[in-house]
């Protein structure tokens, strides 16, 4: 059966079929690859004394451990420790599978010998992202790029993407999931795809030479990114009339930040631009997105794939599964991956309308969702903003606060010392520009109004900068994620601070 026809299938399906045939489809999974080919989870099992029977029902996954990106991590004893985590055949063990046998049989042991390296042998590779630890190397194979084909197909469907649409993908170039699912669907839905490698391979202007010349129907990248580029064609007034869809991923996407983009995409002659949000990570391999909304109403959330994957949504301090639509941490486990596979991984994710099964009120589809605004443990710091008293900020809520606030366009946090003294308090001052003529006093006051009620925080400053500075302290054009929380605070062992100051001699402009 067809991907597509697989699709469908499970798309009228109600919630108690798709997480029984979800069930059998791991039991088989784990039975006939994950146990006997994974080095780390042959012998989780082993030490739990479990088994793939032991997986009767979705409820039963919780009877396995939680896999962590810490478990990945390389240590002094183990260098190389996600290496155990690739998934090795052994030949013996596939030669006594009676799938094995049966396909040899029919088609001859060369052929089987072929499809056996297109399933198992690693062909690609992306890295992890984030600023919380270091880059990790997940492998694909030649099945997993066909899982990656076929998912980033339906993203395409979800969103409401039409062959005859023409997309600029601005996401980074590099080994990183986003630019790549974007190239694969682009190819997977037959859309003509321009990738201009974002702001860091051919600049903001690059970008715009492209948005003239391709005159696109969707423009697809990292939220900061897209918002420098529509600012900067608004400068220069580019006209991009045929504009439909512009979707984000890599970032939070914020109500405000819609609207406003929105408003902006509407100067450039696109009054009626869907702004579209995505959610993917590389551990999953895997990518999914909203589908059009009236822009009056709340997005319906993320419509997921649950042929290839099981999202389960946690209590992030129990570890227990919640109850459908309950907020919770979200945690996945997928059920087609090859090369690097890693089973109940924790994304420190949480989402806040958690997992619903019901029809999408927009759409009309009945895949499960991911419902609401999704937020980063890692993005929650401590902040001793008073040397008797310590205030936990949620980074998470300053963006939403920042992002929907009136009157500011680009923001960066910035986290400093009290004259650069490593003992004394700390300090937040916010970087903003401005998207109309409101005072800088009037402003001031505002936005320290909108910190405290949301936060009870004030930053210590507030500075006001155009567009092009904005663009500098963010890195746009320098840094693969432009920065919008840069912590500059001198540690007191005269270590870095824990993010580096951006380089703006560093950025380079190439033409198209």
């Amino acid at each position: 059966m067809s991907s597509s026809r697989l699709q469908n299938r499970w798309q009228q399906l109600p919630e108690a079929e798709i997480r029984q045939l979800q069930a059998e489809k791991l039991r088989q999974y784990l039975r006939t690859v994950m146990v006997p080919f994974s080095p780390h989870y042959r012998e989780l099992f082993r030490e739990q004394k479990l088994n793939a029977d032991s997986i009767r029902t979705l409820d039963d996954l919780q009877r396995l451990p939680f896999t962590k990106k810490t478990d990945l991590l390389p240590t002094p004893e183990h260098p190389e420790r996600f290496k155990e985590f690739i998934l090795t055949p052994d030949a013996k063990i596939l030669a006594r599978q009676p799938k094995t046998i049966f396909r040899a049989v029919l088609h001859g042991r060369k052929k089987v010998e072929a499809e056996l390296s297109a399933e198992f042998r690693p062909v690609s590779m992306f890295f992890t992202t984030g600023r919380s630890a270091e880059p990790l190397p997940f492998l694909l194979t030649r099945h997993d790029l066909g899982n990656l084909t076929s998912a980033s197909r339906r993203l395409m469907e979800v969103c409401g993407a039409q062959p005859e649409f023409r997309m600029l993908n601005a996401f980074p170039f590099a080994p990183h999931l986003a630019f790549w699912f974007t190239y694969y669907a682009g190819v997977s839905f037959g859309v003509l795809t321009v990738s201009t490698g974002g702001g860091k391979v051919l600049g903001t202007e690059g970008n715009l030479r492209l948005i003239k010349k391709l005159n696109p129907d969707t423009i697809i990248g990292v939220p900061t990114f897209i918002y420098h580029l529509l600012q900067q064609a608004a400068e220069e007034k580019v006209s991009c009339k045929n504009l439909k869809r512009i979707v984000l991923g890599g970032e939070k996407t914020s109500d405000g930040l819609r609207r406003k983009l929105r408003d902006m995409a509407a100067g450039l002659g696109a009054p009626n631009v869907d702004v579209l949000a995505t959610y993917g990570f590389t551990e999953s391999k895997l990518a999914w997105a909203e589908c059009p909304f009236p822009h009056d109403l709340e997005p319906s959330g993320y419509h997921l794939y649950p042929d290839l994957g099981i999202i389960e949504i946690v209590d992030p301090k129990t570890g227990r599964a919640v109850p459908t639509g309950q907020p919770g941490e979200i945690v996945f486990t997928p059920l087609e991956a090859r090369g690097t596979v890693v089973l109940r991984y924790r994304t420190g994710d949480f989402i806040d309308g958690g997992l619903v099964y019901e029809p999408c009120p927009h759409c009309g589809r009945t895949l499960p969702r991911l419902v609401g605004k999704i937020s980063r443990a890692s993005e929650i710091k401590e902040m001793q903003l008073d040397k008797l008293k310590g205030t936990l900020v949620d980074f998470n809520q300053l963006e939403h606060v920042l992002d929907d606030a009136p009157h500011i366009g680009a923001w960066q946090l910035e986290l400093r010392k009290a004259g650069d003294d490593p003992f004394d308090l700390d300090e937040l001052v916010l970087h903003v520009s401005k998207t109309d003529s409101t005072a800088d006093r009037q402003l001031d006051h505002e936005l320290r109004e909108r910190f405290y009620n949301e936060v009870e925080l004030h930053p210590n400053q507030i500075f006001f900068h155009d567009a092009a500075e904005m663009r500098r302290l963010q890195g746009v054009g320098v840094v693969i994620k432009e920065q919008k929380v840069v912590d500059h605070r001198p540690r007191a062992n005269g270590d870095a601070p824990n993010v580096a100051a951006v380089k703006p001699e560093l950025e380079k402009t190439y033409e198209p």
